[in-house]
């Protein structure tokens, strides 16, 4: 069975890893722990701890090689050389709550990097937690209040190696690359989620359309089963209706009865079975054995009709059915067999009419009509849903129906189906 595939999902293999995963991605994962997160947040995974002992070295490692450039820095006296070194152990030690409180802590250290140049590595981890955390909004307002402080803070403390234009480009662009790399990872991480959800929306709108393909194929099944069965199980229940209400009828009548009923238990086992033939070949008439009736068979039925003792007249104007679109063929003929059925079962001993006409681009007409029944109608038992399967072969078919009562106070139906022409143009009616 082919059809489309549903895409693959990337994230599948790394959700089968939690651990590897930030905790904020792995709880989209975990539906449970999304539910149970409470006011902290997601538990941190194994990853993340990794991630915060790292930023926690790296936020030490600059605050120690800033401490040393603040000590050795003539323009910095020595107790502000200490006092900076203990803002920046304690902006060291804040970059723990980074997940907490990511705009606190980097609106926080702005403030700080005015009074401590030991604190430059915390206040770099806090504003690459700022972007992965939060949307663009507060990076743009806390980076570039940071970015903008740059020429201010070394014209306090002036560096004592660089100048000053040097020292204050250097310290832009490092900003501006930890902001930059942070809504990267921020990027990645919702593209990781998008293909999550849209991995998740395929496989449930395949399971839909799975579903809606057994639904109409269990439709289309229930519709060919009626059609084909119901005709000849009528023709038995009228018969068999007869020899139990006649039983004093002539031989010659109850032996031609007895023969119909024969004759229509079989044809419905071969209906049924060549119903069955098409389930399992999956094409209509492929491996049931008997092809599946067309227009061309429509003086057939009513030839069988005839001989079970229906009256019908057929009015046939099409002068080559052989030239009717299969597809068309069978619906007309599941039309007039449903028509024929219908009339025996409501109006027995009236006599049906049958009309067939039509011509490529004109499209293709059938009428079956039958009088008000001549004397009593028996209970003859019915699934009530003929009429229905009859509107929805017609409709699939690009064409109408109508039926109801007729002014004679007998019934119509009043089929159309489209019929090209050789050209490919349909007429209308």
């Amino acid at each position: 069975m082919s059809g489309k595939q549903p895409p693959s999902d990337p994230s599948a293999s790394m959700a089968r890893r939690p651990w590897a995963l930030p905790s904020a991605v792995a709880a989209e994962f975990d539906p449970d722990q999304t539910a149970h997160k409470g006011k902290r947040g997601p538990r941190r995974t194994a990853r993340d701890w990794l991630v915060d002992f790292a930023c926690f070295a790296a936020a030490v490692v600059i605050g120690m090689v800033g401490a040393d450039a603040v000590s050795s820095n003539p323009n910095v006296s020595h107790g502000a050389a200490e006092a900076d070194q203990l803002i920046g152990a304690l902006a060291c030690a804040a970059v723990w709550l980074r997940r907490r409180w990511p705009v606190g802590l980097a609106a926080a250290l702005v403030v700080v990097s005015l009074a401590s140049d030991t604190a430059a590595g915390a206040g770099a981890v806090a504003l690459f937690s700022l972007a992965v955390h939060r949307p663009f909004r507060y990076v743009g307002w806390i980076g570039g209040v940071s970015i903008c402080l740059m020429p201010f803070i070394y014209w306090l403390r002036p560096d004592a190696e660089l100048p000053w234009l040097a020292a204050v480009l250097i310290g832009m662009l490092i900003n501006a690359s930890v902001i930059g790399w942070g809504m990267f990872v921020r990027s990645r991480r919702q593209l990781l989620l998008s293909l999550r959800d849209r991995a998740i929306r395929a496989e449930n709108e395949a399971t839909l359309r799975a579903e809606q393909a057994q639904r109409l194929a269990r439709e289309s099944i229930a519709r060919e089963m009626h059609d084909v069965l119901a005709h000849r199980l009528t023709l038995l229940s009228v018969h068999a209706g007869a020899l139990e209400f006649r039983p004093d009828a002539p031989r010659q009548e109850i032996v031609r009865a007895a023969g119909v009923i024969r004759e229509s238990a079989h044809e419905a086992l071969q209906d049924l079975r060549e119903v069955i033939g098409v389930l399992r070949g999956g094409s209509d008439g492929e491996a049931s054995g008997r092809p599946q009736p067309t227009l061309t068979a429509l003086e057939t039925l009513v030839a069988e009709v005839r001989d079970a003792g229906m009256k019908v007249a057929l009015d046939h104007r099409v002068t080559t059915p052989a030239a009717v679109p299969a597809a068309v063929g069978r619906t007309a003929y599941r039309i007039a067999q449903e028509g024929l059925t219908n009339a025996r079962k409501h109006a027995p001993g009236a006599e049906v009419t049958v009309s067939v006409s039509g011509a490529p681009g004109e499209g293709l007409t059938l009428s079956v009509r039958n009088p008000p029944p001549p004397g009593e109608v028996p209970n003859v038992p019915g699934s009530g849903q003929g009429l229905i399967g009859l509107t929805e072969r017609a409709t699939l078919a690009g064409g109408r129906i109508e039926h109801g009562p007729a002014k004679d106070g007998g019934f119509r139906v009043d089929a159309w189906l489209p019929w090209d022409s050789p050209s490919g143009r349909g007429g209308e009616l």
